[in-house]
């Protein structure tokens, strides 16, 4: 097989990994976010299905974040706020971090959220998830990403984030 006639068919295995990845991510009837650590990727979750997946950047050391300044990705359920505009990454959209019971088991921090490209590389594109790169955060890699999770998370009212 050519390297041409090989491409596509490494592109459809791929496609169909992604769909079942997240058909198992979207459990459940409410409208909610799953971000699966292991693959980089943020799933949009509405009636038990997934209606958009994109591809993120987490913190810079990694998950499992239990104090202010780790850089690293929080994991659990978590509540999701209003998205609100951000000088720095466009538009972000805050994670509930820490719950309850975790602040009564010290874990410290906060301003943890889902959010757009830093304004200084936004030029980079998808170029933008190549490291993870972020203090803690879930990070798309392009405004318009952004935008839509935002407008979903409205539209559905979906209230929670998983990051698993």
């Amino acid at each position: 097989m050519t390297r041409r006639a090989f491409l596509p068919v490494v592109a459809l295995v791929m496609a169909c990994g992604h769909s079942a990845e997240a058909a198992g991510a979207c459990a459940g009837a409410d409208a909610h976010v799953v971000v699966e650590t292991a693959t980089h990727e943020l799933t949009l979750c509405e009636q038990g299905h997934a209606t958009a997946m994109f591809d993120v950047r987490l913190g810079r050391g990694g998950v499992g974040k239990k104090k202010e300044g780790d850089a690293k990705t929080p994991l659990g359920t978590y509540a999701l706020g209003e998205p609100r505009p951000s000088t720095q990454f466009g538009l972000f959209i805050p994670i509930g971090y820490p719950t309850p019971e975790q602040r009564r088991h010290g874990y410290t921090g906060g301003d943890v959220g889902v959010h757009g490209p830093h304004r200084w590389v936004r030029w980079l594109g998808a170029l933008v998830n190549t490291f993870d790169s972020s203090d803690g955060c879930v990070g798309l890699a392009t405004d318009r990403e952004i935008n839509t999770i935002a407008a979903w998370v409205t539209k559905v009212h979906a209230h929670s984030i998983e990051i698993r």
